[in-house]
């Protein structure tokens, strides 16, 4: 019986042992489908990431200022290498995870079809946007709106989030009539999960392409290098591909 008890013990060890927690600051943007990769990841490894999501640029600011962080998953690719250059991030360690995409939505059906149209009308009250100066999607959008001109024409209608999912907030709770968001807020097993977009052509602004790297703070932890080669996974990689992005 001792044995029996001794070696059930022994099978737990290492999970008890190794198991270690990761903590993530994440892109407001990928938020929904990076909880879904770390349940996943946590089931497979025993590792708990905990994820905080927000704007690139407010995480560049904390993570210079000493933030825990051990893992970040960016909404563009020049904020990790900022902060390799800072010294903040490990040398080596970043990679492209995921390639974003922009719409212009609305909970209204039907409403938005022809974007172009729609914004040079200007028949709405209110367009929400993220703000440009931390988030990436929120420059996207800015210079979708120069590219047809109308950026200067919608300026007094623009509102602004925090981050993407403020933005979206604004929209889904009728403080704005639409707005730029991220596909992955709207988007489920290749359709709209409501109303109604129009998906912005990716040469209407620069790719949102979206790096991860190790940060300094989670050089040492296994956990955090095992949650960055997870994000390589097939597994990762389909249930991004569910929520719009490309890879």
């Amino acid at each position: 019986m001792k044995r029996g008890v001794i070696a059930s013990l022994c099978l737990m060890l290492p999970l008890s042992v190794w198991a270690a927690e990761v903590r993530v600051a994440v892109a407001a943007n990928f938020a929904g489908p990076m909880k879904d990769i770390a349940a996943v990841f946590e089931s497979q490894t025993g590792h708990k990431p905990v994820l905080t999501p927000g704007a690139s640029g407010k995480f560049y600011a904390q993570i210079t200022n000493g933030a825990p962080f051990d893992v970040f998953l960016s909404a563009d690719d020049e904020t990790p290498q900022k902060l390799e250059k800072v010294g903040k991030a490990v040398p080596g360690s970043r990679f492209t995870y995921a390639i974003g995409r922009l719409i212009l939505w609305s909970p209204k059906d039907n409403w938005v079809t022809d974007g172009v149209d729609l914004l040079k009308k200007g028949d709405f009250r209110f367009l929400a946007i993220a703000n440009p100066r931390v988030a990436p999607y929120g420059i996207a959008a800015v210079q979708t709106m120069q590219k047809i001109g109308v950026l200067s024409q919608l300026e007094p209608k623009v509102v602004q989030g925090e981050n993407i999912s403020q933005t979206h907030q604004f929209v889904t709770s009728g403080n704005a009539d639409l707005g730029f968001v991220a596909l992955s807020q709207v988007w489920q097993n290749g359709k709209l999960k409501s109303g109604s977009g129009w998906l912005v052509p990716e040469t209407y602004h620069d790719a949102l392409r979206q790096d991860a790297v190790l940060l300094e703070a989670g050089k040492q932890s296994e956990a955090a290098k095992a949650l960055l080669n997870f994000l390589k996974s097939d597994k990762a990689r389909e249930i991004m591909t569910a929520y719009g992005y490309k890879h």
